[in-house]
C-alpha cells in the first residue's frame, strides 16, 4: 500500500498518449478512464486490501492501476500493447510509486498461465471483444483469486450476473458460476472515458465458492452447457441431441438426471447441467 502524489487525470492521460503515439483503437476495445473517483470506487467495490496481491488485465495508461497501488500490497499488471506496458513505470515514477509496488507482464491475457505472484484479486477495464473469454480463463488458471470486480460493457454484465430465464441468460452466465457468485454492481457515465464509448458500462462483482466439481466433469458439463446455448430456442432434448446420438438418447439422459427434456436450456441453473453431466458417464 502506498501513499501516491495523486492518480492520473485528463489531461495527463491525453499528453501520455499523444507522447508515445496511442491512438485509442477500436480493435483493442481501448476506452482509457479519465476519472480518478470512478477508479477509487472499483477498487473500493472490489473490498483490495493491504495485504492483497491484485492483477490487472489491461491497465493502459495506468489511471485504474494508481488507485489499486493505493490499496493493495502488490500490482501485477497484464498489458498487450508493448508501447503502453513500457510506458506504465514511468508513470508510476512520476506519481512516486515504489518500483517493488508492481510488476508489468507485456503479454495477451489469454496466454498468461502463470504469474509471478499468486493473485488475490482481481480488477479490470475489460474490453468488449475479450471480456469473457479473458475472466473464465483468469478463474479457470488462478485458483487464489478470492474476488474482484470488472468494467465491461453493460451487455456483457448482463450476461455474466444473469438468472435463468432472463433474455441475457447465456453460456457465460452459467460456466461463470462454477467458480464465482457474480453480482452486478452499478453502472458508470461513459463520460468517465476518453475516448467517449457509444455503448454504457457497467460493473460486475464475483465472488470465488468452492468449485462446482473436479476438471473432467467441469469440460463434459461445459459442452453440455455449450450446446444447449448453441440452440437455446430448442428444448434440451433436441440442442444435446447431437451430443448423445439421437433425441430419444439424450431424453432418457436428461430424464435419468430428473430434468425435464422439453425444457430449454435457459431454463436450467449450474446444477442441472452438473445432473446431465454425471447421468452421461453413469
Amino acid at each position: 500500500m502506498s501513499e501516491l502524489k495523486g492518480l492520473l487525470g485528463a489531461t495527463e492521460i491525453r499528453e501520455i498518449a499523444a507522447r508515445i503515439g496511442v491512438t485509442p483503437t477500436k480493435k483493442l476495445g481501448q476506452n482509457f478512464v479519465v476519472d480518478a473517483n470512478v477508479c477509487r470506487k472499483i477498487v473500493s467495490v472490489a473490498d483490495v486490501s493491504p495485504n492483497d496481491i491484485v492483477v490487472e488485465i489491461g491497465p493502459g495508461l495506468g489511471s485504474l492501476s494508481l488507485a489499486i497501488i493505493e490499496s493493495a500490497k502488490h500490482l501485477l499488471a497484464v498489458e498487450i500493447d508493448s508501447r503502453l506496458a513500457a510506458e506504465l513505470p514511468q508513470t508510476f515514477d512520476r506519481h512516486e510509486v515504489a518500483t517493488d509496488a508492481f510488476t508489468i507482464i507485456n503479454q495477451d491475457a489469454l496466454a498468461v498461465d502463470e504469474l509471478p505472484m499468486q493473485p488475490d484479486v482481481l480488477v479490470a477495464n475489460l474490453p468488449y471483444n475479450i471480456s469473457v473469454p479473458v475472466l473464465l480463463h483468469f478463474f479457470e488458471r488462478f485458483p487464489t483469486l478470492r474476488s474482484g470486480v470488472v468494467m465491461v460493457q453493460s451487455e456483457v454484465a448482463d450476461r455474466l450476473a444473469a438468472v435463468p430465464g432472463s433474455k441475457s441468460y447465456g453460456s457465460p452466465s452459467v460456466k461463470a458460476t462454477w467458480w464465482m457468485q457474480m453480482s452486478a454492481a452499478g453502472g458508470v457515465a461513459r463520460s468517465i472515458f476518453w475516448p467517449v464509448p457509444n455503448v454504457d458500462s457497467s460493473l460486475v462483482k464475483f465472488v470465488r465458492h468452492e468449485p462446482a466439481g473436479d476438471e473432467a466433469l467441469r469440460l463434459r458439463t461445459f459442452e453440455i452447457i455449450d450446446a444447449a446455448f448453441a440452440q437455446r430456442r430448442k428444448m434440451l432434448r433436441a440442442a444435446l441431441s447431437g451430443m448423445f446420438g439421437g433425441s430419444s438418447q439424450a431424453s432418457a439422459v436428461i430424464e435419468s438426471a430428473g430434468i425435464d427434456p422439453t425444457l430449454r436450456g435457459e431454463a436450467l441453473l449450474l446444477p442441472d447441467f452438473i445432473k446431465i453431466a454425471e447421468a452421461s458417464h453413469s
